[in-house]
């Protein structure tokens, strides 16, 4: 393995386009990007979560570039790099590179759809997952696309095996740890993928929810995409009647070294519960493909709620079928 352990220019190279590609896309990215995210939800470094000891009741879930370093050379742990891009120029030693755009069904006609049992397990396989892995999914690091891989993994049987890394790749950088540049080749894993139905909801189960006391549907899309005006590439805006809306940006903030991070369990609970997002409530959370839905799937599960069932079809669905309920 060409390793930077042994010449660490690579890290710091890496470190320099990495902020560079940041600061293009903060200029360049539109109104829905994960990038545009953190400039309206920069906060303090007290009000991030910096370390995996904070009170989460789930703080398994959340690991930080410590605990990654600890255990990078351990059997039973897969690290994934869920970027699109920038894998080849450099990622955590090991990683293997696996999207979650490549976790999307090309044969679905709803976009965005997970891919089936079969075609799933082939895919986590050859990413050289195991039945007792314990996985780590990190990304640039407002983890979008780590929470996506996530989500998928819970959902085909892996739940309480799998870590999103805290402020994912750049947090690895600043810290100053190694970075690896050839690619990694696992063997093949013997993992078989299991969907759990108490972990998804369908356009049939939102449709018998709508109204219901016990069930709330958590809007996770920007503002514009709720109230409507923002329709994307849909037939029809608005949400599901009944939604609650909570942008998925506001569960990360820049600390003081300008990474994303997570908020603290106090500060996600009191935002979750203003809203009437409760613990004792089924909660649905949905956006336009589940990416951003599996994002506040991910801090829901952080806060220990028990039912979170995403619906996987989302507004990619909802919005484009002509028998919907829709309300702006």
């Amino acid at each position: 393995m060409n390793k930077t352990n042994t010449n660490r220019r690579y890290a710091s190279l890496a470190l320099l386009v990495f902020s560079f590609i940041l600061v293009l896309t903060a200029c360049n990215s539109g109104g829905n990007s994960a990038a545009n995210s953190t400039n309206s939800n920069a906060v303090n470094a007290s009000q991030t979560n910096d370390s995996q000891s904070a009170d989460y009741p789930n703080a398994h879930l959340l690991a930080d570039v410590s605990w990654v370093a600890e255990h990078l050379n351990d059997a039973d742990v897969v690290i994934i790099d869920a970027r699109s891009k920038g894998y080849e120029e450099g990622h955590i030693p090991g990683a293997v590179s696996l999207s979650s755009g490549q976790l999307n069904d090309p044969d679905n006609e709803i976009a965005g759809f997970i891919l089936p049992e079969d075609k799933y397990t082939e895919v986590v396989q050859n990413a050289g997952v195991n039945q007792n892995s314990t996985i780590v999914v990190y990304d640039d690091g407002n983890a979008l696309s780590a929470t996506r891989v996530f989500y998928t993994l819970e959902y085909y049987g892996l739940q309480d095996r799998v870590k999103v890394l805290n402020g994912g790749y750049a947090a690895w950088l600043t810290d100053g740890q190694d970075i690896d540049i050839d690619p990694a080749a696992p063997a093949k894993g013997n993992f078989v993928a299991k969907a759990n139905g108490k972990l998804v909801s369908t356009k049939a189960e939102v449709e018998q929810a709508i109204g219901t006391g016990d069930v709330v549907f958590l809007d996770t899309r920007s503002s514009e995409e709720y109230e409507g005006t923002d329709l994307r590439d849909n037939q029809r805006g608005g949400h599901i009647p009944g939604a609650v809306h909570k942008e998925w940006t506001t569960a990360v903030a820049e600390n003081e070294e300008g990474l994303e991070k997570f908020l603290t369990h106090e500060q996600l609970k009191q935002q979750f519960e203003a809203i009437g997002v409760v613990e004792d409530k089924t909660v649905i959370p949905y956006c336009q493909t589940n990416v951003r839905g599996s994002h506040s799937y991910f801090s829901l599960r952080l806060l220990g709620y028990s039912d979170i069932r995403p619906y996987e079809g989302s507004w990619a669905e909802w919005g484009n079928s002509a028998d919907t309920d829709i309300e702006i």
